[in-house]
C-alpha cells in the first residue's frame, strides 16, 4: 500500500499532462494535423545549433572519463562559473562559482530549496493564478501552501493581500515572472513594492522571509520587455533557472539555483541544499549538459517564432470575442472563458479536436490556458475551429 503522502497527490495529479495524454489519443483517432494541442508548454522551437555543435565536440574530444563521470554535488566549478560571469555581465550582480548549483531543472531547484529551508508547519505563499505542482512541492516537505489573490483580470499583485498573508509561520513568498500561466511580466515598480511589503514584514515580525524566484521564460519576452533580475531589489531572495525554453532543452532537465551572498545564511543554505541534492536522489546535474552550458552560455532560441504565434492567436481570438490579456512574456495565452464554467467550454472545444487547460489547473477557474509555442500551421488551421467552436457557444445562449 502507498503511503497516504502519495496518496493524496494522486487526487492531485497534473490536468496539464492528463490533457496531453488526451491528445495522443486524439492525435492517434483524427492524425495529428487535424487535433490542436495547446495543451503543454513543449517548445516547438528546435535548440540552437550551438547545442548540437557542442554536444559533438564535447563526445569528440573530451576525456570521456572526466566527461561522463561525477563531480562536486554543487556542479562542474567551471561550468558554475560561466553561469555567474554570464549572469553579471547580463544584470550587473557579482556572483561566482559559489553562489551557483547546478540542478536537475528548476522543479529540481525548486524541490532542492524548499527541503532545505521548510520545517514542518512553514508556510509558502504563492500569487494566483499559480503552476500548480508548487502545492505539491511545498506539501512533500510538510509545508503549507498560501495562495493569495492578484488584482481581477490583470493578475498584477494585491500588496494589501499580500502583506495580510505574511504572518509567523511564512517562511517563503514564490514568485514567477515571465508568468505561467498568464504571461504577464512583473515591472521593476512591481518587484520594488513586493520588496518593500517583504522587508517591513521582516522587520515586524523579526523573521527572514525569502523571496524565490522561478525563472524558466526569463529569456522569452516580447516588445522590448525587461525582467528585473530580482536579488538586486530585495537581499533574502533566491532563484530557480531552467534551460528547459530558453535553449528548447525540457528533456535534458538541466538548470541551477543562485543563492546570494546577501542571502540570510547564505552559506548554510547552500551547504543543505548541495546535501539535498544529493540524498533527493539527483546527486547532480547530468554531466555532459552541464557542459554544453558551458560552451552555449550565450545562445538563445528565436523568440520571432513566438511571438509570431502571440500575435496570430491573440489577434484572431479577441476578433472571435474572447477576452484575454496580451502576454508580455512565455508562450501562453490565459483566457477568460465564455462560459462560466470553464469546463464545459474545455469539453465543448475537444469535439472540435481543440485541447486547452483549464484555469481551475492554475487555481483559477473561470479561464483557459493555451501554449503557443505550437507550429504556426497549428494555429492557423485551428482558426475556423475555434470560430466553429465560438458559434457553439452562442448557440448556448
Amino acid at each position: 500500500m502507498i503511503s497516504k503522502k502519495m496518496a493524496s497527490f494522486l487526487g492531485k495529479s497534473s490536468l496539464i499532462r492528463a490533457m496531453f495524454e488526451e491528445g495522443k489519443k486524439l492525435k492517434a483517432e483524427y492524425g495529428s494535423d487535424n487535433v490542436y494541442d495547446f495543451s503543454l508548454g513543449n517548445p516547438n522551437v528546435p535548440a540552437p545549433i550551438e547545442v548540437n555543435r557542442a554536444i559533438i565536440d564535447l563526445i569528440e574530444n573530451e576525456d570521456p572519463v572526466l566527461l561522463h563521470g561525477y563531480m562536486s554535488n554543487q556542479g562542474f566549478e567551471d561550468v558554475r562559473e560561466v553561469v555567474a560571469n554570464s549572469l553579471n555581465k547580463k544584470h550587473g550582480t557579482s556572483f561566482t562559482s559559489n553562489n551557483i548549483l547546478m540542478t536537475v531543472g528548476a522543479a529540481a531547484g525548486l524541490n532542492i530549496i524548499f527541503k532545505t529551508l521548510l520545517d514542518p508547519g512553514d508556510e509558502v505563499i504563492v500569487l494566483k493564478p499559480y503552476f500548480l505542482e508548487y502545492g505539491n512541492y511545498v506539501r512533500n516537505y510538510d509545508g503549507v501552501l498560501v495562495e493569495v489573490d492578484t488584482l481581477k483580470d490583470s493578475f498584477m499583485p494585491d500588496y494589501d493581500a499580500l502583506k495580510s498573508a505574511i504572518n509567523d509561520k511564512t517562511k517563503a513568498v514564490i514568485i514567477n515572472s515571465p508568468h505561467n500561466p498568464t504571461g504577464v511580466v512583473y515591472s521593476e515598480d512591481t518587484i520594488v513594492k513586493i520588496a518593500e511589503v517583504l522587508r517591513a514584514k521582516e522587520s515586524e515580525l523579526n523573521k527572514t522571509i525569502y523571496l524565490i524566484s522561478d525563472e524558466p521564460y526569463r529569456e522569452l519576452v516580447y516588445d522590448g520587455v525587461e525582467v528585473p533580475y530580482l536579488t538586486k531589489y530585495y537581499d533574502d531572495t533566491i532563484v530557480a533557472y531552467s534551460y528547459s525554453k530558453s535553449l528548447s532543452l525540457p528533456g535534458e532537465r538541466i538548470g541551477y539555483l543562485v543563492i546570494p551572498d546577501e542571502a540570510s545564511c547564505s552559506e548554510d543554505i547552500m551547504g543543505a541544499a548541495t546535501i539535498a541534492n544529493r540524498i533527493m536522489g539527483f546527486v547532480n546535474a547530468p554531466s555532459l549538459i552541464q557542459r554544453v552550458i558551458g560552451k552555449c552560455i550565450d545562445a538563445a532560441v528565436d523568440l520571432d517564432f513566438y511571438d509570431v504565434n502571440r500575435k496570430l492567436l491573440y489577434n484572431r481570438l479577441k476578433e472571435l470575442g474572447l477576452e484575454c490579456v496580451l502576454p508580455q512574456g512565455a508562450f501562453y495565452l490565459f483566457v477568460k472563458s465564455p462560459i462560466e464554467d470553464e469546463r464545459i467550454f474545455i469539453e465543448m472545444g475537444k469535439q472540435h479536436n481543440i485541447l486547452m487547460v483549464p484555469g481551475s489547473a492554475f487555481s483559477a477557474p473561470g479561464y483557459v490556458r493555451l501554449a503557443y509555442c505550437v507550429s504556426k500551421a497549428c494555429i492557423e488551421n485551428s482558426l475556423p475551429a475555434f470560430a466553429s467552436l465560438m458559434e457553439d457557444v452562442k448557440n448556448l445562449r
